[in-house]
Protein backbone atom coordinates (compact mmCIF):
# COMPACT_ATOMS: atom_id res chain seq x y z
CA UNK A 1 0.00 0.00 0.00
CA UNK A 2 0.91 3.53 -0.94
CA UNK A 3 0.41 6.91 -1.03
CA UNK A 4 1.37 9.60 -3.60
CA UNK A 5 2.19 13.49 -2.62
CA UNK A 6 2.42 16.24 -5.03
CA UNK A 7 5.02 18.86 -4.28
CA UNK A 8 4.41 21.68 -6.69
CA UNK A 9 6.58 24.19 -5.11
CA UNK A 10 7.93 27.57 -6.37
CA UNK A 11 10.24 26.45 -9.37
CA UNK A 12 9.88 22.60 -9.95
CA UNK A 13 6.81 20.01 -9.23
CA UNK A 14 7.47 16.89 -7.63
CA UNK A 15 5.60 13.94 -7.33
CA UNK A 16 6.58 11.24 -4.97
CA UNK A 17 5.54 7.71 -3.83
CA UNK A 18 5.96 6.46 -0.02
CA UNK A 19 5.20 3.34 1.68
CA UNK A 20 3.82 2.17 4.81
CA UNK A 21 7.30 3.22 7.02
CA UNK A 22 7.26 6.70 5.31
CA UNK A 23 10.18 5.81 2.94
CA UNK A 24 10.49 7.31 -1.14
CA UNK A 25 9.17 4.57 -3.23
CA UNK A 26 9.51 6.56 -6.51
CA UNK A 27 10.43 10.28 -7.37
CA UNK A 28 9.92 12.42 -10.25
CA UNK A 29 10.28 16.14 -10.78
CA UNK A 30 10.20 18.77 -13.60
CA UNK A 31 10.97 22.41 -13.24
CA UNK A 32 9.33 25.36 -14.84
CA UNK A 33 9.71 28.54 -16.36
CA UNK A 34 9.87 31.93 -13.79
CA UNK A 35 8.19 34.99 -15.50
CA UNK A 36 9.72 38.51 -14.48
CA UNK A 37 7.92 41.39 -16.51
CA UNK A 38 9.22 44.02 -14.37
CA UNK A 39 10.94 44.44 -11.39
CA UNK A 40 9.87 43.15 -8.36
CA UNK A 41 7.26 41.09 -10.05
CA UNK A 42 6.92 37.22 -10.62
CA UNK A 43 4.80 34.88 -12.51
CA UNK A 44 3.98 31.57 -13.68
CA UNK A 45 2.22 30.35 -16.59
CA UNK A 46 -0.57 28.51 -14.79
CA UNK A 47 -0.64 25.41 -17.43
CA UNK A 48 3.13 25.04 -16.92
CA UNK A 49 2.24 24.49 -13.14
CA UNK A 50 -0.61 22.37 -14.37
CA UNK A 51 1.58 20.25 -16.84
CA UNK A 52 5.16 19.97 -14.78
CA UNK A 53 2.86 18.34 -12.29
CA UNK A 54 1.44 15.72 -14.74
CA UNK A 55 4.49 15.20 -16.10
CA UNK A 56 6.29 14.29 -12.77
CA UNK A 57 3.43 11.83 -11.89
CA UNK A 58 3.42 10.04 -15.98
CA UNK A 59 7.11 9.34 -14.80
CA UNK A 60 6.19 8.08 -11.19
CA UNK A 61 3.55 5.83 -12.82
CA UNK A 62 5.93 4.70 -15.61
CA UNK A 63 9.17 3.95 -13.21
CA UNK A 64 8.04 0.60 -12.62
CA UNK A 65 9.15 0.52 -8.91
CA UNK A 66 5.31 0.01 -7.62
CA UNK A 67 2.18 -1.36 -8.68
CA UNK A 68 -0.06 1.63 -9.22
CA UNK A 69 -3.25 -0.48 -8.21
CA UNK A 70 -1.86 -0.10 -4.54
CA UNK A 71 -1.99 3.43 -4.49
CA UNK A 72 -4.00 4.13 -1.76
CA UNK A 73 -4.80 8.24 -1.90
CA UNK A 74 -3.06 11.27 -3.30
CA UNK A 75 -2.19 14.17 -1.02
CA UNK A 76 -1.08 17.40 -2.66
CA UNK A 77 1.10 20.28 -0.75
CA UNK A 78 2.18 23.70 -2.61
CA UNK A 79 3.58 26.99 -2.80
CA UNK A 80 1.69 28.86 -0.90
CA UNK A 81 -0.14 32.80 -1.65
CA UNK A 82 0.47 31.84 -5.69
CA UNK A 83 -2.91 33.46 -6.83
CA UNK A 84 -4.13 31.80 -10.11
CA UNK A 85 -7.99 32.56 -11.52
CA UNK A 86 -9.90 31.17 -14.47
CA UNK A 87 -13.20 30.65 -16.24
CA UNK A 88 -14.44 28.07 -14.62
CA UNK A 89 -16.58 26.87 -17.91
CA UNK A 90 -13.39 26.68 -20.03
CA UNK A 91 -11.28 25.91 -17.34
CA UNK A 92 -8.36 28.75 -19.08
CA UNK A 93 -6.77 31.38 -17.09
CA UNK A 94 -7.35 35.01 -17.07
CA UNK A 95 -3.93 35.78 -16.67
CA UNK A 96 -0.13 34.45 -15.12
CA UNK A 97 -0.28 32.99 -11.88
CA UNK A 98 1.16 35.89 -9.21
CA UNK A 99 3.59 34.22 -7.21
CA UNK A 100 4.41 34.56 -3.58
CA UNK A 101 7.44 36.75 -3.75
CA UNK A 102 5.37 39.70 -6.23
CA UNK A 103 5.73 43.01 -4.77
CA UNK A 104 3.53 44.32 -7.58
CA UNK A 105 0.68 45.21 -4.88
CA UNK A 106 2.82 47.00 -2.17
CA UNK A 107 1.23 50.26 -2.93
CA UNK A 108 -1.63 48.54 -2.62
CA UNK A 109 -1.11 47.02 0.80
CA UNK A 110 -0.18 51.13 1.68
CA UNK A 111 -2.96 52.32 0.60
CA UNK A 112 -5.29 49.39 2.71
CA UNK A 113 -2.94 50.68 5.66
CA UNK A 114 -4.16 53.89 5.36
CA UNK A 115 -7.35 53.13 5.27
CA UNK A 116 -6.98 51.72 8.50
CA UNK A 117 -7.59 47.74 7.89
CA UNK A 118 -4.54 46.63 9.63
CA UNK A 119 -5.88 45.81 12.76
CA UNK A 120 -9.09 44.44 11.40
CA UNK A 121 -6.72 41.85 9.49
CA UNK A 122 -4.39 40.97 11.91
CA UNK A 123 -7.17 40.12 14.64
CA UNK A 124 -9.18 38.22 11.96
CA UNK A 125 -6.56 36.27 9.32
CA UNK A 126 -3.31 36.55 11.76
CA UNK A 127 -1.49 38.24 9.27
CA UNK A 128 0.11 41.50 8.59
CA UNK A 129 -0.94 43.79 5.47
CA UNK A 130 1.35 42.72 2.84
CA UNK A 131 2.04 42.26 -1.30
CA UNK A 132 3.19 38.26 0.23
CA UNK A 133 -0.90 37.39 0.32
CA UNK A 134 -3.15 36.29 -2.16
CA UNK A 135 -6.32 38.85 -1.27
CA UNK A 136 -4.41 41.61 -3.02
CA UNK A 137 -3.10 39.58 -6.15
CA UNK A 138 -6.99 39.04 -7.09
CA UNK A 139 -7.96 42.50 -6.76
CA UNK A 140 -4.82 43.21 -9.04
CA UNK A 141 -5.75 40.53 -11.72
CA UNK A 142 -9.29 41.45 -11.58
CA UNK A 143 -8.73 45.58 -11.59
CA UNK A 144 -6.17 45.04 -14.46
CA UNK A 145 -7.16 42.24 -16.31
CA UNK A 146 -9.71 43.56 -19.26
CA UNK A 147 -12.95 42.08 -18.16
CA UNK A 148 -11.81 40.31 -15.68
CA UNK A 149 -14.12 42.20 -13.10
CA UNK A 150 -17.32 41.78 -14.73
CA UNK A 151 -17.17 38.20 -15.26
CA UNK A 152 -15.81 37.66 -11.91
CA UNK A 153 -18.90 39.55 -10.67
CA UNK A 154 -21.60 37.45 -13.26
CA UNK A 155 -19.93 34.33 -11.30
CA UNK A 156 -18.00 33.17 -14.25
CA UNK A 157 -14.37 33.02 -12.63
CA UNK A 158 -13.02 30.65 -9.95
CA UNK A 159 -9.52 31.25 -7.37
CA UNK A 160 -7.68 29.23 -6.18
CA UNK A 161 -4.25 28.93 -4.81
CA UNK A 162 -1.97 26.11 -6.25
CA UNK A 163 -3.57 23.11 -4.40
CA UNK A 164 -7.18 24.19 -5.29
CA UNK A 165 -5.94 24.37 -9.17
CA UNK A 166 -4.87 20.90 -9.06
CA UNK A 167 -7.46 19.82 -7.03
CA UNK A 168 -10.22 21.18 -9.87
CA UNK A 169 -8.08 20.07 -12.82
CA UNK A 170 -7.44 16.57 -11.41
CA UNK A 171 -11.11 15.76 -10.59
CA UNK A 172 -12.23 17.20 -14.03
CA UNK A 173 -13.61 20.67 -13.03
CA UNK A 174 -15.63 18.81 -10.42
CA UNK A 175 -14.03 20.14 -7.08
CA UNK A 176 -13.49 23.91 -5.86
CA UNK A 177 -11.84 23.46 -2.56
CA UNK A 178 -8.54 25.02 -0.76
CA UNK A 179 -7.71 23.69 2.75
CA UNK A 180 -7.64 25.79 6.31
CA UNK A 181 -4.09 26.16 6.03
CA UNK A 182 -3.57 27.37 2.10
CA UNK A 183 -6.97 29.43 2.56
CA UNK A 184 -5.14 31.38 5.81
CA UNK A 185 -2.85 32.74 3.66
CA UNK A 186 -5.34 34.47 1.49
CA UNK A 187 -5.34 37.14 3.85
CA UNK A 188 -9.28 37.05 3.11
CA UNK A 189 -10.27 34.21 5.87
CA UNK A 190 -11.18 34.56 9.53
CA UNK A 191 -8.87 32.04 10.67
CA UNK A 192 -10.77 31.53 14.06
CA UNK A 193 -14.42 31.48 12.01
CA UNK A 194 -12.88 28.81 9.70
CA UNK A 195 -14.61 30.63 7.20
CA UNK A 196 -14.05 33.64 4.09
CA UNK A 197 -14.14 37.45 5.74
CA UNK A 198 -17.47 39.23 3.68
CA UNK A 199 -15.65 42.23 5.20
CA UNK A 200 -12.41 41.92 3.57
CA UNK A 201 -13.51 40.60 0.68
CA UNK A 202 -15.73 43.76 0.05
CA UNK A 203 -13.20 45.88 0.92
CA UNK A 204 -10.71 44.62 -1.50
CA UNK A 205 -13.20 43.71 -3.92
CA UNK A 206 -13.13 40.15 -4.21
CA UNK A 207 -16.83 38.64 -5.40
CA UNK A 208 -17.36 35.49 -2.96
CA UNK A 209 -18.40 33.58 -5.29
CA UNK A 210 -14.94 32.86 -6.77
CA UNK A 211 -13.60 31.84 -3.83
CA UNK A 212 -13.44 27.63 -2.97
CA UNK A 213 -15.03 26.09 -0.39
CA UNK A 214 -12.56 25.88 2.63
CA UNK A 215 -12.24 22.09 3.81
CA UNK A 216 -9.63 20.31 6.40
CA UNK A 217 -6.71 19.06 5.62
CA UNK A 218 -7.20 14.94 5.87
CA UNK A 219 -10.21 14.35 3.74
CA UNK A 220 -11.89 12.75 0.33
CA UNK A 221 -11.84 15.64 -1.38
CA UNK A 222 -12.89 13.76 -5.52
CA UNK A 223 -11.13 11.27 -7.31
CA UNK A 224 -8.91 11.69 -9.80
CA UNK A 225 -11.08 12.02 -13.33
CA UNK A 226 -11.33 9.32 -15.99
CA UNK A 227 -10.33 11.24 -18.80
CA UNK A 228 -6.94 12.95 -17.40
CA UNK A 229 -4.65 12.49 -20.20
CA UNK A 230 -1.58 9.91 -19.41
CA UNK A 231 -2.87 9.56 -15.94
CA UNK A 232 -5.78 6.75 -16.80
CA UNK A 233 -3.66 4.50 -14.21
CA UNK A 234 -5.10 6.53 -11.40
CA UNK A 235 -8.21 6.98 -12.32
CA UNK A 236 -10.96 7.09 -9.60
CA UNK A 237 -8.00 7.33 -7.07
CA UNK A 238 -9.03 9.76 -4.12
CA UNK A 239 -7.53 12.89 -2.93
CA UNK A 240 -7.51 13.01 -0.15
CA UNK A 241 -4.77 15.66 1.56
CA UNK A 242 -3.84 19.24 1.18
CA UNK A 243 -1.76 21.28 3.04
CA UNK A 244 0.48 24.27 2.30
CA UNK A 245 4.33 23.67 2.06
CA UNK A 246 5.32 24.65 5.61
CA UNK A 247 2.62 23.41 7.52
CA UNK A 248 3.18 20.24 5.70
CA UNK A 249 6.98 20.68 6.64
CA UNK A 250 5.68 20.73 10.11
CA UNK A 251 3.38 17.68 9.74
CA UNK A 252 6.08 15.39 8.27
CA UNK A 253 8.83 16.74 11.04
CA UNK A 254 6.32 15.11 13.32
CA UNK A 255 5.76 18.72 15.27
CA UNK A 256 2.88 17.39 16.63
CA UNK A 257 2.82 19.11 20.12
CA UNK A 258 2.76 22.69 21.07
CA UNK A 259 6.13 24.29 21.20
CA UNK A 260 7.54 22.11 18.45
CA UNK A 261 9.05 23.70 15.89
CA UNK A 262 10.76 22.96 13.01
CA UNK A 263 12.58 25.13 10.16
CA UNK A 264 12.27 24.86 5.96
CA UNK A 265 15.92 26.06 4.05
CA UNK A 266 14.59 26.19 0.56
CA UNK A 267 14.21 28.91 -1.68
CA UNK A 268 13.45 31.17 1.30
CA UNK A 269 13.26 30.28 4.78
CA UNK A 270 9.92 29.14 6.99
CA UNK A 271 9.74 28.70 10.66
CA UNK A 272 6.75 27.31 12.59
CA UNK A 273 6.16 26.46 16.16
CA UNK A 274 2.83 24.48 16.92
CA UNK A 275 0.66 26.06 18.76
CA UNK A 276 -1.74 23.60 19.38
CA UNK A 277 -5.70 24.40 19.27
CA UNK A 278 -4.80 28.21 20.72
CA UNK A 279 -3.98 30.70 17.96
CA UNK A 280 -1.10 32.70 19.50
CA UNK A 281 -1.81 36.45 18.92
CA UNK A 282 1.88 37.90 18.05
CA UNK A 283 3.39 40.88 19.73
CA UNK A 284 6.64 40.08 17.47
CA UNK A 285 5.17 40.60 13.60
CA UNK A 286 5.11 37.11 13.28
CA UNK A 287 2.12 35.54 11.41
CA UNK A 288 -0.29 33.23 13.01
CA UNK A 289 -2.74 31.02 11.15
CA UNK A 290 -4.55 27.33 10.56
CA UNK A 291 -1.32 24.30 10.29
CA UNK A 292 -3.62 21.72 9.67
CA UNK A 293 -7.46 20.49 10.59
CA UNK A 294 -7.69 17.21 11.28
CA UNK A 295 -10.66 14.87 12.14
CA UNK A 296 -12.73 18.10 13.37
CA UNK A 297 -9.81 19.38 15.38
CA UNK A 298 -7.70 22.47 13.75
CA UNK A 299 -3.83 22.99 14.92
CA UNK A 300 -2.36 26.77 14.72
CA UNK A 301 0.99 27.59 14.08
CA UNK A 302 2.95 30.90 14.75
CA UNK A 303 5.03 31.65 11.19
CA UNK A 304 7.99 33.57 10.59
CA UNK A 305 9.76 33.87 7.30
CA UNK A 306 12.54 35.02 5.59
CA UNK A 307 11.98 35.74 1.19
CA UNK A 308 15.68 34.67 0.52
CA UNK A 309 17.09 31.89 1.66
CA UNK A 310 18.38 29.06 -0.91
CA UNK A 311 18.38 31.45 -3.48
CA UNK A 312 21.04 33.49 -1.83
CA UNK A 313 23.31 30.79 -2.79
CA UNK A 314 22.11 30.25 -6.32
CA UNK A 315 22.63 34.30 -6.40
CA UNK A 316 26.20 33.24 -5.21
CA UNK A 317 26.59 30.45 -8.09
CA UNK A 318 24.47 32.06 -10.94
CA UNK A 319 24.87 35.92 -10.88
CA UNK A 320 27.81 36.70 -8.84
CA UNK A 321 29.92 32.88 -10.69
CA UNK A 322 31.95 32.65 -7.40
CA UNK A 323 30.81 28.94 -7.51
CA UNK A 324 30.24 26.67 -9.89
CA UNK A 325 27.60 24.38 -7.76
CA UNK A 326 25.47 25.00 -4.45
CA UNK A 327 27.93 22.32 -2.77
CA UNK A 328 31.00 24.54 -3.75
CA UNK A 329 29.71 27.27 -1.00
CA UNK A 330 29.61 24.69 1.85
CA UNK A 331 33.72 23.80 0.99
CA UNK A 332 35.00 27.35 0.64
CA UNK A 333 32.66 28.48 4.01
CA UNK A 334 34.44 25.18 6.09
CA UNK A 335 38.10 26.55 4.85
CA UNK A 336 37.69 29.85 6.73
CA UNK A 337 36.82 30.30 10.50
CA UNK A 338 34.30 33.51 9.97
CA UNK A 339 33.40 36.13 7.34
CA UNK A 340 36.00 38.35 8.00
CA UNK A 341 33.68 40.87 9.50
CA UNK A 342 31.37 40.80 6.53
CA UNK A 343 27.61 40.50 6.25
CA UNK A 344 25.31 40.03 3.85
CA UNK A 345 21.58 40.79 4.27
CA UNK A 346 19.98 39.08 1.13
CA UNK A 347 16.98 41.77 1.08
CA UNK A 348 16.33 40.87 -2.85
CA UNK A 349 12.42 41.60 -2.46
CA UNK A 350 12.32 43.26 0.99
CA UNK A 351 12.50 42.01 4.58
CA UNK A 352 10.19 39.22 5.66
CA UNK A 353 9.35 38.89 9.70
CA UNK A 354 10.21 40.19 11.78
CA UNK A 355 10.55 43.43 10.29
CA UNK A 356 8.09 43.12 7.30
CA UNK A 357 10.03 45.98 5.09
CA UNK A 358 8.75 45.76 1.52
CA UNK A 359 11.35 48.84 0.84
CA UNK A 360 14.77 47.11 1.48
CA UNK A 361 16.97 46.37 -0.34
CA UNK A 362 20.02 44.02 -0.52
CA UNK A 363 23.07 45.01 1.46
CA UNK A 364 27.08 43.98 2.14
CA UNK A 365 28.91 45.77 4.51
CA UNK A 366 32.11 44.99 6.27
CA UNK A 367 34.25 45.12 3.43
CA UNK A 368 37.81 44.98 3.46
CA UNK A 369 40.82 44.17 1.06
CA UNK A 370 41.40 40.68 3.25
CA UNK A 371 37.68 40.10 1.90
CA UNK A 372 38.04 36.98 -0.69
CA UNK A 373 35.35 34.80 -2.15
CA UNK A 374 35.37 31.82 0.55
CA UNK A 375 34.34 34.83 2.86
CA UNK A 376 31.61 36.04 0.97
CA UNK A 377 30.65 31.98 0.68
CA UNK A 378 30.44 31.90 4.81
CA UNK A 379 28.88 35.73 4.77
CA UNK A 380 26.07 33.90 2.45
CA UNK A 381 25.81 30.77 4.78
CA UNK A 382 25.66 32.90 7.92
CA UNK A 383 22.90 35.24 6.05
CA UNK A 384 20.63 32.66 5.68
CA UNK A 385 21.44 31.39 9.88
CA UNK A 386 20.91 35.17 11.03
CA UNK A 387 17.70 35.82 9.31
CA UNK A 388 16.16 32.27 11.48
CA UNK A 389 18.07 33.61 14.15
CA UNK A 390 15.92 36.47 14.08
CA UNK A 391 12.59 34.33 13.84
CA UNK A 392 13.32 32.00 16.63
CA UNK A 393 14.31 35.14 18.69
CA UNK A 394 10.85 36.53 17.76
CA UNK A 395 9.14 33.65 18.24
CA UNK A 396 10.57 32.58 22.08
CA UNK A 397 9.34 36.23 23.26
CA UNK A 398 5.70 35.67 21.68
CA UNK A 399 5.22 31.79 23.19
CA UNK A 400 7.05 31.82 26.13
CA UNK A 401 9.04 28.80 25.34
CA UNK A 402 12.58 28.07 24.65
CA UNK A 403 13.30 25.33 22.35
CA UNK A 404 14.75 22.29 22.85
CA UNK A 405 15.86 21.24 19.41
CA UNK A 406 14.95 22.54 16.24
CA UNK A 407 14.24 20.44 13.57
CA UNK A 408 15.39 21.54 10.03
CA UNK A 409 14.52 20.28 6.37
CA UNK A 410 14.60 21.85 2.39
CA UNK A 411 17.43 22.02 0.02
CA UNK A 412 19.66 24.10 2.00
CA UNK A 413 19.81 21.72 5.38
CA UNK A 414 22.06 19.31 3.74
CA UNK A 415 24.74 22.24 4.48
CA UNK A 416 26.11 20.92 7.54
CA UNK A 417 28.15 24.29 7.85
CA UNK A 418 25.43 26.28 7.71
CA UNK A 419 23.22 23.84 10.40
CA UNK A 420 26.41 24.11 12.25
CA UNK A 421 26.52 27.68 12.44
CA UNK A 422 22.51 27.95 12.94
CA UNK A 423 23.01 25.73 15.97
CA UNK A 424 25.58 28.12 17.45
CA UNK A 425 23.47 31.79 16.62
CA UNK A 426 20.27 29.94 18.79
CA UNK A 427 22.45 28.16 21.20
CA UNK A 428 20.10 24.91 20.28
CA UNK A 429 20.37 22.07 18.78
CA UNK A 430 19.82 21.44 15.46
CA UNK A 431 18.24 18.29 14.33
CA UNK A 432 18.25 16.76 10.62
CA UNK A 433 15.97 13.63 9.91
CA UNK A 434 17.43 11.46 7.59
CA UNK A 435 13.97 11.87 5.11
CA UNK A 436 14.40 15.68 4.30
CA UNK A 437 11.82 15.75 2.16
CA UNK A 438 9.19 16.17 4.54
CA UNK A 439 6.96 18.41 2.99
CA UNK A 440 5.89 15.51 0.53
CA UNK A 441 6.23 13.45 3.43
CA UNK A 442 3.95 15.44 5.28
CA UNK A 443 1.10 15.50 2.70
CA UNK A 444 1.23 12.18 2.32
CA UNK A 445 0.70 11.12 5.83
CA UNK A 446 -2.29 13.88 6.03
CA UNK A 447 -3.86 11.62 2.49
CA UNK A 448 -2.97 8.34 4.00
CA UNK A 449 -4.64 8.91 7.41
CA UNK A 450 -7.53 10.13 5.48
CA UNK A 451 -7.78 6.64 3.82
CA UNK A 452 -6.54 4.33 6.67
CA UNK A 453 -3.02 3.81 5.93
CA UNK A 454 -1.91 5.18 9.10
CA UNK A 455 -4.38 4.86 12.07
CA UNK A 456 -2.99 7.45 14.42
CA UNK A 457 0.00 10.27 15.36
CA UNK A 458 2.45 7.92 17.35
CA UNK A 459 2.31 5.68 14.09
CA UNK A 460 3.25 8.49 12.42
CA UNK A 461 5.77 10.01 14.83
CA UNK A 462 7.78 6.30 15.14
CA UNK A 463 8.54 6.66 11.58
CA UNK A 464 10.60 9.66 11.98
CA UNK A 465 14.67 9.05 11.76
CA UNK A 466 17.31 11.01 13.37
CA UNK A 467 20.30 11.82 10.48
CA UNK A 468 22.57 14.12 12.75
CA UNK A 469 22.05 16.42 15.29
CA UNK A 470 24.69 19.47 15.58
CA UNK A 471 25.37 20.72 18.91
CA UNK A 472 26.34 24.48 19.66
CA UNK A 473 30.17 24.95 19.56
CA UNK A 474 30.45 29.03 19.46
CA UNK A 475 30.73 30.96 23.20
CA UNK A 476 28.23 32.88 23.95
CA UNK A 477 29.86 36.13 23.94
CA UNK A 478 31.48 35.68 20.48
CA UNK A 479 27.95 34.72 19.20
CA UNK A 480 26.51 37.63 20.66
CA UNK A 481 29.25 39.64 19.00
CA UNK A 482 28.44 38.45 16.02
CA UNK A 483 24.71 38.58 15.99
CA UNK A 484 24.79 42.29 17.37
CA UNK A 485 26.60 42.79 14.01
CA UNK A 486 23.99 41.22 12.05
CA UNK A 487 21.75 43.78 13.74
CA UNK A 488 23.36 46.67 12.67
CA UNK A 489 23.83 45.41 9.11
CA UNK A 490 20.23 45.16 8.81
CA UNK A 491 19.47 48.66 9.75
CA UNK A 492 21.73 49.65 6.98
CA UNK A 493 19.07 47.53 4.19
CA UNK A 494 15.95 49.16 5.25
CA UNK A 495 13.57 51.73 3.57
CA UNK A 496 15.99 51.85 0.65
CA UNK A 497 13.66 51.65 -2.20
CA UNK A 498 11.54 54.88 -0.36
CA UNK A 499 14.08 56.75 -1.89
CA UNK A 500 13.71 55.93 -5.58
Amino acid sequence: MYVMALDQGTTSSRAIVFDKQGKIVSMAQNEFDQIYPKTGWVEHNPMDILYSQLKAITSVINSGEFDVSEIAGIGITNQRETTIIWDKETGKPVYNAIVWQCRRTADLCEQLKNDGLSDYIREHTGLLIDAYFSGTKIKWILDNVPGARDAAESGKLLFGTVETWLIWNLTGGKVHVTDYSNASRTMLFDVDKLEWDEYLCEKLGVPMSMLPTPVESSMIYGEVAPNILGLEELAGIPICGAVGDQPAALFGQACFNPGQAKNTYGTGCFLLMNTGETRVDSKHNLLTGVAWSLNGKTIYAIEGSAFNAGSVIKWLRDELHLIDHASRCDELAEIVPDANGMYIVPAFTGLGAPYWDMYARGTIVGLTRGVNRAHFARAVLESIAFQSTDLLEAMTKDSGITLSELRVDGGASVSNAMMQIQANLIRTEVNRPKTVETTALGAAYLAGLAVGMWDNLDEIENNREVEKVFVPKMEQADRDKLYKGWLRAVERSKGWAEED
